[in-house]
């Protein structure tokens, strides 16, 4: 096996050929409920990696996964690419899909990095706004050296017009809570056809990192298997 002087930069080097970044890194305690690795050592550092803009779409779009037909596709593409790294720096490879159990990813994106959560629920970032988005995370029996946590305000804050709110044409989203199915009902119809194959008005209406948003092929996957989780979820075929 390839032995590897491993830091953060090495990894955010290593994940730029599949399109996936460094999502942040910490120091896990017992509160944050990551696993522990072989012999019930506990994680040194735990790296969360994920996506912002079209980079990583470009990658996966082009794998075999992609073209094979069988589900999840991404999720499988993910734990293909993640789990290679982490064989590789004999870590271990945690995901947020493939539960119940989940793991608490949300928790974790926020421990490691400037995240919070938007008016629209989903975490928004500084630089990539809502359109980034977390795919895995590698638990490493040492402690990488990370940089001062980055303290940047959260960028709705400074927000006063709030068109994410605005934009939705059923309203789904209050800025306290988001109505799935009001959103359901209007995708599966011929009225939110702009919805699915171009992606969530609500979320293209935001400020925040436009140079990361998502193509329409990409937005249009998402939204799509958005669509047939829901179906599968009230038992429709």
């Amino acid at each position: 096996m390839e032995v590897v002087t491993l830091d953060l930069a090495t990894v955010s080097v290593a994940l730029e050929e599949t399109g996936l970044i460094v999502l942040g890194a910490f120091y896990p305690v017992p509160e944050d409920r990551v696993p522990p690795l072989a012999q019930g050592a506990p994680a040194g550092t735990l790296v969360v990696i994920g996506n912002a803009g079209p980079a990583m779409w470009r990658v996966f779009s082009a794998s075999p996964e992609a073209r094979d037909g069988a589900p999840d596709p991404l999720d499988r593409w993910s734990a293909r690419v993640i789990g290679a790294l982490a064989v590789r720096w004999r870590g271990v490879t945690l995901f947020p899909f493939g539960g119940p159990p989940y793991r608490p990813f949300v928790a974790w994106a926020k421990r490691a990095g400037p995240v919070a959560e938007s008016p629209l629920g989903m975490l928004i970032h500084p630089d990539y706004g809502v359109w980034h988005a977390y795919r895995g995370a590698i638990a490493l029996a040492g402690r990488l050296a990370l940089p001062a946590p980055d303290r940047r305000p959260r960028p709705c804050d400074r927000c006063a017009e709030r068109p994410c709110l605005a934009a939705c044409p059923v309203g789904a989203f209050t800025g306290a809570a988001y109505d799935v199915g009001a959103c359901v009902r209007h995708i599966s119809a011929s009225a939110g056809a702009e919805c699915v194959e171009r992606g969530c008005r609500a979320r293209l209406a935001c400020p925040v990192g436009p140079a990361y948003r998502s193509t329409p092929a990409q937005a249009g996957f998402h939204m799509r298997a958005f669509l047939r989780a829901r179906r599968e979820e009230a038992g429709e075929t």
